[in-house]
């Protein structure tokens, strides 16, 4: 599966706001976007402001936002609208628990991972179990009761062990628990628009896909 491989600063610069995918760094005064508020480009650093946006401009923004953040390709993104535009009732409701309940999301919003790019990766290779059982798919979407943990054999792991002390950066989501002893977390129940940690209007980016 295809995915962006290039500087992630740069796309934070693109839409105008900290999008976190650096971990770490973006706490910083490090961060691209504190440094450079500019848009990239050779043509943003003529133009002394930003350039205001258009109707159309303005809901693609909010989709790159929300896109961006969980790192996924376009045409993933669009399968989670239509997946989505498919459920009775408010379709960013059901946009945003998609994306919050895939697996790679909630290692790191539990703080295995310091972005969820770093979450992706250790998903991938290996390093977390659902419920028992080892999983490597980062797109899978869990549900309300899964428990969701570090390998047995990785968690005296220096790795581990140093992701889990202190606690997460930021604040577990009220649908999630974390026991920091156990080096576990579950899933409490759905989440809501209001529990995500991207700041984006859900109406402009549906919007943006059935104009």
């Amino acid at each position: 599966m295809g995915r962006y491989t290039g500087p992630v600063c740069r796309l934070c610069r693109q839409v105008g706001e900290k999008l976190f995918l650096k971990g770490a760094r973006c706490y910083t005064p490090a961060c691209a976007v504190d440094k450079r508020r500019r848009p990239p480009g050779a043509s943003a650093a003529a133009r002394p402001t930003r350039r205001r946006a258009s109707e159309y401009g303005v809901r693609q923004r909010e989709k790159q936002k929300l896109r961006y953040s969980f790192g996924l390709l376009e045409r993933q993104f669009a399968g989670y609208v239509e997946r989505a535009q498919g459920m009775p009732g408010i379709t960013g409701q059901y946009l945003v628990q998609l994306l919050e309940r895939r697996l790679d999301n909630v290692v790191f919003r539990l703080g295995f991972g310091e972005s969820r790019n770093q979450a992706r990766q250790f998903v991938t290779h290996g390093h977390v179990t659902v419920n028992g059982r080892k999983m490597d798919i980062p797109s899978a979407i869990l549900k309300a009761g899964d428990v969701i943990s570090w390998k047995d054999s990785d968690k005296q792991e220096e790795f581990v062990k140093a992701r889990m002390t202190g606690g997460p950066r930021q604040a577990v989501p009220k649908w999630l628990s974390l026991d920091q002893v156990a080096m576990a977390g579950k899933v409490l129940g759905l989440p809501q628009p209001e529990d995500s940690d991207v700041k984006m209007d859900t109406r402009l980016i549906v919007e943006f896909y059935t104009r």
